[in-house]
């Protein structure tokens, strides 16, 4: 029924960071842009469409090819220009062009080195003002086949201690954007619970030096762009419009979120841990019957930090009610040119650790990690979906390999179907081997 894409790294996944939308503020114990970008590339109204054509694709690879070009004499930290403290601000450029090389117990599509995706990456920072615009290249079949606009936001600072972002932006729920190591993805990805990216605004504070709580407003998802997959050509994943007519068309409107992190410092100790919870509410349009049903998730979490050592746990549910006539429990969600079935009622855990190791060949580092994700269906008869991930990333300046080998049982990207996350399949465990070579820029 639905074209479920394996050979897709599903997200790009970075460490984990905190109060990751005021790095500038000296008020803040918190990463600062270069580290940030320096962690991610370590790891990933009415509905509106845009179909950029071939021209703007063409754009897009000549630019990342001219910046690639002028940073293999610099590194990424020196694309940038102006100074953060005036008021004209600094604008910096970043982004990474990766190949990858896949095996696969459920496919023979595998076992060639290809072109798999590329990402450009603009940062503004000035005294008053700020923003950013993520942009994503990927190829299926051909060369940048599916194109996603992830994020494109400005902001004001309303102090040193609190700021505001309009726009297309990754929503404040769970501990961060991403939950694990993992640059293929926990299975919350692929469930739209977590790295979402909708439009709206988010209002962010710290009310003490260790304290930081965001509260969001989403008038609509993200909406969907240049590929052949419709309305799931989309990095994030959200509902979207099924094939088959018989399934009711589900839109999410009025999210409502909030989330508050706490830091917590040992000071005769090296330790360091977060705890925190997050909450998000919103409006179902059912398309099909008129009414309006609710979604209520909420997520506690907490991390973990011995010196070089992390460990983070999340653990939460997700209750949507879809106002259907036909009891099927599941709705039709979308992502990367797929789209699958996603049970209403679930409840969900995380787990992931890793250990960085400075020099561990050469001057090469090395980051080690685990994750593991239960999607627990609370629908009788629906099979329980798991994913598991051991990997490890190496880096030396620009250049980088990660290799994951996952295994996945009612996984929707792992050898499964669309019914995985849902219903189940009848695919039993499958396994993947992901090798990726980066050039970060």
């Amino acid at each position: 029924m639905n074209r479920i894409v394996n050979d897709l790294t599903h997200t790009q996944q970075g460490a984990i960071a905190w109060n990751n939308d005021l790095q500038s503020s000296a008020y803040f114990d918190a990463l600062s842009e270069d580290e940030l970008s320096e962690r991610e590339a370590m790891l990933n109204c009415h509905k509106w469409s845009l179909r950029p054509d071939i021209p703007v694709k063409l754009i897009l690879l000549v630019t990342l090819l001219s910046v690639m070009t002028v940073s293999t004499a610099i590194y990424a930290e020196d694309l940038s220009w102006g100074n953060a403290d005036t008021a004209l601000g600094k604008l910096t450029v970043s982004g990474w062009v990766r190949a990858n090389y896949q095996d696969k117990d459920y496919s023979d599509s595998d076992h060639k080195l290809k072109f798999n995706a590329a990402k450009l990456d603009l940062k503004y920072d000035a005294k008053t003002l700020f923003g950013g615009v993520e942009y994503r290249c990927y190829q299926n079949d051909t060369l940048c086949d599916f194109s996603t606009l992830v994020n494109a936001n400005f902001g004001y600072k309303l102090s040193d201690t609190s700021r505001i972002r309009l726009g297309l932006q990754d929503m404040p729920f769970g501990i961060g954007r991403f939950w694990t190591n993992s640059w293929y993805g926990s299975l919350l990805d692929n469930a739209g619970l977590e790295d979402v990216h909708n439009l709206g605004i988010n209002w962010q504070q710290q009310l003490s030096t260790n304290t930081v709580l965001d509260l969001a407003y989403f008038a609509r998802d993200g909406g969907s762009f240049a590929g052949g997959g419709g309305d799931s050509a989309r990095y994030a994943a959200n509902y979207v419009e099924p094939e088959d007519t018989t399934t009711e068309n589900i839109e999410e409107k009025n999210m409502w979120v909030a989330r508050i992190n706490q830091k917590i410092h040992f000071d005769d100790y090296p330790v360091q841990f977060n705890v925190g919870g997050s909450y998000w509410y919103s409006d179902l349009e059912n398309n099909s019957n008129g009414q309006t049903g609710h979604r209520h998730a909420w997520n506690v979490f907490g991390r973990l930090n011995y010196q070089k050592a992390n460990l983070t746990l999340t653990a939460g549910q997700n209750r949507s009610d879809t106002k259907s006539l036909n009891a099927t429990d599941y709705t039709t969600v979308g992502s990367f040119e797929s789209k699958y079935f996603v049970a209403n009622k679930s409840n969900y855990y995380v787990a992931n650790i890793d250990y960085h190791i400075n020099d561990f060949y050469r001057d090469y580092d090395i980051t080690p990690y685990y994750s593991y994700t239960v999607f627990d269906k609370n629908k009788s008869g629906f099979a329980t979906s798991t994913r598991q991930i051991l990997g490890a990333y190496m880096s030396m300046k620009q250049f980088s390999l990660a290799a994951e080998y996952i295994v996945g049982k009612n996984d929707v990207f792992i050898g499964g179907d669309a019914n995985s996350l849902a219903k189940g399949d009848a695919s039993g465990q499958s396994k993947l081997l992901n090798l990726l070579f980066i050039y970060s820029f």
